[in-house]
């Protein structure tokens, strides 16, 4: 669950960036929050992917030794 927490964090750090590219109006920083908010879904969507499969095998394994 680590990676889909720590793309939680980097959306959430992408979102503030764009709050304070909209107060400060700095274009530079537009490319850089939207990047870094991208960035964190896909962490996140990677992670829970990740989180699924692990549980998959598990429950593979147990079915497979007959200890359902």
């Amino acid at each position: 669950m680590r990676n889909k927490d720590d793309g939680k964090s980097k959306s959430i750090e992408g979102a503030v960036k764009d709050k304070a590219r909209d107060l400060i109006n700095d274009p530079d920083l537009e490319a850089k929050s939207e990047t870094e908010r991208l960035n964190g879904k896909i962490q996140e969507k990677a992670g829970k992917a990740r989180w699924k499969a692990g549980k998959a095998m598990k429950k593979a394994g147990k079915v497979i030794s007959g200890k359902r």
